[in-house]
């Protein structure tokens, strides 16, 4: 499994209850109803560094389903071939309420080397 915790930086004149309409919003359009997406969160902090920040968990069936959304590690696609529905996402419902452009948020993908199951 590949998990992804994409870090959102709110302009100051988003709210709290913009960010949770947008992410609503997006789930009735389905925006995130990608291959091989099999989990997604959305967090607020808090405790901590980000504290009163945002973050989205999104959780992957397997490296491969990943790639074939984002592609390689090294050699990523450029956003023309995003999903559809991602760029939705990020262009109509995220982009308003950032300090800054979707694609240019802190993240971390992640390999999953052990599970709850401890296997």
């Amino acid at each position: 499994m590949i998990v992804s915790v994409h870090h959102y930086e709110l302009a100051e004149s988003a709210t709290d209850r913009a960010f949770r309409a947008a992410v609503r919003e997006a789930e009735r359009r389905g925006l995130f109803d990608l291959p091989g997406l099999v989990d997604y969160r959305f967090l607020r902090g808090i405790k901590g560094v980000r504290e009163d920040g945002y973050a989205a968990l999104w959780t992957y069936e397997s490296e491969a389903a990943w790639e074939r959304l984002w592609g390689p590690v090294g050699d990523p696609v450029p956003k023309a071939e995003y999903p559809e529905r991602w760029v939705e996402w990020e262009d109509d419902l995220l982009a308003p309420l950032l300090a800054g452009d979707p694609d240019e948020i802190d993240y971390t993908s992640y390999e999953v080397i052990d599970g709850a199951s401890g296997e």
